[in-house]
């Protein structure tokens, strides 16, 4: 590999994570808002895993952003206890986090297709 290649190889894994940061939040309101029952956060992984590239193999990377989300009330959580270990702590969404998944995934598409309507005819 040239020293080319290395320098696109960050530049493109510092655009990916960049680009995550917020689609994970995203991703995982939209999850708990498809769920009839609360999850707990391995859960919610290994939803997310299915979707490729979402949380791109860093699980840890999720619990913050569970945490900040209900900090900022867009989630509820509690523990129970499990037959298979620990206890776990369990994520529902509140009606404010569906409203804000609403807002969020319309800022999204919005987004998504103005890039998409730059980018359309620019790379092959």
């Amino acid at each position: 590999m040239t020293g080319s290649d290395d320098g696109d190889d960050a530049g493109l894994r510092k655009f990916q994570k960049e680009l995550s940061a917020g689609t994970v939040s995203l991703a995982l309101l939209a999850v708990l808002g498809a769920s009839a029952e609360p999850m707990y956060g391995y859960q919610i992984a290994k939803r997310l895993e299915r979707l490729d590239g979402v949380l791109a193999g860093k699980q840890s990377a999720l619990y913050p952003v569970l945490r900040n989300l209900g900090a900022a009330g867009l989630l509820d959580s509690h523990v129970a206890p499990s037959d298979a270990g620990p206890p776990r702590r369990y994520y529902r969404i509140t009606e404010a986090g569906r409203t804000t998944l609403r807002h969020w995934a319309a800022a999204w598409r919005a987004t998504r297709d103005s890039v998409d309507a730059v980018l359309e005819g620019m790379i092959e």
